[in-house]
């Protein structure tokens, strides 16, 4: 007798019993508190992620850590998979080959006991990290929620304060070795924020809240009561450089991180871009003319390409991850329109931490120097300048992708060897625009400084200025692009227009190769 294919096995109608608990049509009323509040429940993110059907499931069976409290029925409806979903799936697989888009994804969910950090969900993620040791693929996290969870009663016999946890550790120790990003929308404090500070970057919603400790820890420690959104608020964040990048809505948040991951995941085949010739007449003819260098990100780089990193602070220095005929880049830039494009302590800091991620993926770096040098005063001094601009040179030497170097503007003293990675001839290739000029320090300080027995001799005003401007002048003519070629210190001064064509005729010559032997990581600030 046959049986009949519609019949569903007992012990398989019981699992698929246990699991519709999990999905978010069988939990109504908090996929609705969800909806009310204009948020997406964390099914719904995931699935926007990933790539249609891909995502499978790890450890949903678990409920949380309060059996001594709650009966087993109540802890499955109020408690699926202890507030943590986690699992593998395909991140633009229609981009890119299979294996390229396999992505390991984790998210809080708020809906369950506010998201907040159990003792089973803390052995879920430490049994994920573990995992992508291994095969090495991207993580994303979404990380809203509230922290540690002191309810779950269950592991109070063996654990005091949960401090043998190995969450943090083993999602740090993942540094250098694969991409990892945090999304945040909502509230995220205490060790939901530790894990999003453990991250390459942090893109966050324009709701969200981000703090080492939330309200209850804050009045706990007779610290003052405040509202959520008073701590942490994305927007001081994202001007501070915590938050990386700061979109609109979750939806938003979840298109960005695809296009961050894609550049980890290998070049693409088909891009378009400006017509090369519009580079020549984005720097102006006169050097005291401040322009938008982000004008010549966008024509240089592929169309819609380029994605930009902690773009509310250090805005002097630009740093993000662009695409040349499809192949992907780091770039650094100077911003002229920020403290003249100087480099100071918060400039050099997120210059370094950059350039370290692209060392640890292999990604080659393109400097954009217009810098007149780095800043100085005892003002900038009381930043601790002296140690945070050496980190560009540190970070520069260790480089092992190629840094490819392309003079706008200025280029002077140590904050333009830095953008060079340590010095002009450290690059795999320094050009300069014709408009590029050279010199130890700037050229009006040097005048003031090289020639003040000549400016004081001259006792009339008027004849002091046109001395003055004179030699400016004169070191200008010395210190030119054209005329400063001559002297090798860098390797040839081009046409705009023929930029493209130098970046990628250097990097047909890279080979992206991953030395795994060797313990790289990235630094958090």
């Amino acid at each position: 007798m046959k049986k009949d294919k519609e019949t569903v096995r007992k012990d398989l109608e019981d699992l698929q019993e246990r699991k519709s608990h999990l999905y978010d049509e069988n939990r109504p009323f908090a996929t609705y508190k969800r909806h009310e509040k204009g948020l997406r429940t964390a099914r719904e993110n995931i699935d926007d992620l990933c790539d249609s059907d891909s995502f499978l499931e790890y450890g949903s069976l678990i409920v949380a850590g309060q059996r001594g409290r709650k009966s087993m029925d109540e802890l499955i409806e109020q408690t699926p998979a202890d507030g943590l979903i986690t699992g593998f799936g395909l991140v633009n697989s229609h981009l890119f080959e299979r294996e390229d888009a396999q992505c390991m994804v984790l998210s809080y969910d708020y809906t369950v006991l506010a998201g907040t950090q159990g003792a089973f969900n803390h052995k879920k993620t430490d049994r994920m990290m573990q995992i992508a040791n291994k095969v090495l693929v991207p993580v994303v996290f979404f990380v809203e929620g509230g922290g540690g969870r002191p309810g779950d009663v269950d592991f109070e016999a063996i654990h005091c304060g949960g401090l043998d946890v190995t969450t943090f550790v083993e999602y740090a120790r993942l540094s250098g070795k694969v991409p990892r990003i945090a999304i945040v929308s909502g509230y995220c404090f205490a060790g939901n924020a530790a894990i999003a500070g453990c991250s390459d970057v942090i893109i966050a919603t324009k709701n969200t809240s981000i703090g080492m400790g939330g309200p209850a820890m804050i009045e706990g420690g007779g610290l003052g009561h405040f509202h959520p959104k008073e701590i942490g608020p994305a927007t001081s964040q994202y001007d501070n450089g915590v938050i990386d990048i700061l979109v609109e809505d979750e939806a938003e948040a979840v298109s960005t991180a695809q296009k961050y991951l894609s550049y980890f995941q290998g070049p693409l085949k088909e891009w378009t871009c400006e017509d090369p010739a519009t580079l020549r007449n984005l720097v102006p003819e006169n050097r005291k003319f401040a322009y938008n260098i982000f004008k010549v990100i966008h024509a240089l780089a592929d169309h819609d390409s380029f994605l930009e990193l902690r773009g509310g602070f250090a805005r002097n220095m630009v740093t993000g991850l662009l695409r040349v005929e499809g192949k992907p880049m780091g770039l650094i830039a100077n911003s002229t329109r920020h403290l003249g494009g100087a480099i100071d302590s918060d400039a050099s800091d997120k210059a370094a931490r950059f350039m370290q991620l692209c060392n640890a993926f292999g990604i080659p770096i393109l400097s954009l120097c217009d810098a007149p040098g780095f800043m100085v005063g005892p003002d900038c001094e009381q930043t601790a300048m002296v140690r945070h601009s050496s980190r560009m040179f540190i970070v520069g030497a260790s480089l092992s992708v190629p840094i490819l170097t392309v003079v706008l503007r200025k280029a002077y003293g140590l904050g333009a060897m830095a953008m060079a990675g340590g010095s002009l001839h450290e690059s795999t290739f320094t050009v300069s625009w014709p408009t590029g000029e050279f010199g130890g320090m700037g050229l009006e300080g040097a005048v003031k400084l090289g020639f003040r027995k000549e400016l004081e001799s001259k006792e009339n005003p008027n004849e002091r200025k046109a001395l003055y401007e004179n030699l400016v002048q004169q070191m200008y003519d010395r210190g030119k692009a054209i005329s400063a070629a001559s002297f090798l210190e860098f390797d040839e001064v081009i046409d705009p227009k023929d930029t493209r064509k130098w970046i990628i005729t250097s990097l047909m010559s890279y080979k992206k190769t991953m030395n795994r032997n060797l313990r790289s990581f990235i630094d958090s600030w």
